[in-house]
């Protein structure tokens, strides 16, 4: 679990599917869907053969513009 902290304290650090799917609190599963799906054209990832990563600025990047912000 340390190293998983450390990864995800490195802005710059490359995360594979099951990293990234635990850094944004979903299952690895739902985070293949929504690739395969294109559900969010805003979550860029990285293919090399059949391996999946997400850089973590981009995964940072990906929350904040899910971010709802009602105005009252």
């Amino acid at each position: 679990m340390n190293e998983l902290k450390k990864l995800f304290d490195d802005a710059n650090a490359r995360l594979d599917n099951r990293e990234a799917a635990a850094y944004l609190k979903v299952s690895p599963n739902t985070l293949d869907v929504w690739r395969s799906e294109k559900r969010f054209s805003n979550l860029p990832y990285i293919k090399i053969g059949s391996r999946v990563f997400y850089w973590k600025r981009d995964l940072d990047a990906f929350l904040l513009e899910q971010t709802v912000r009602e105005v009252v």
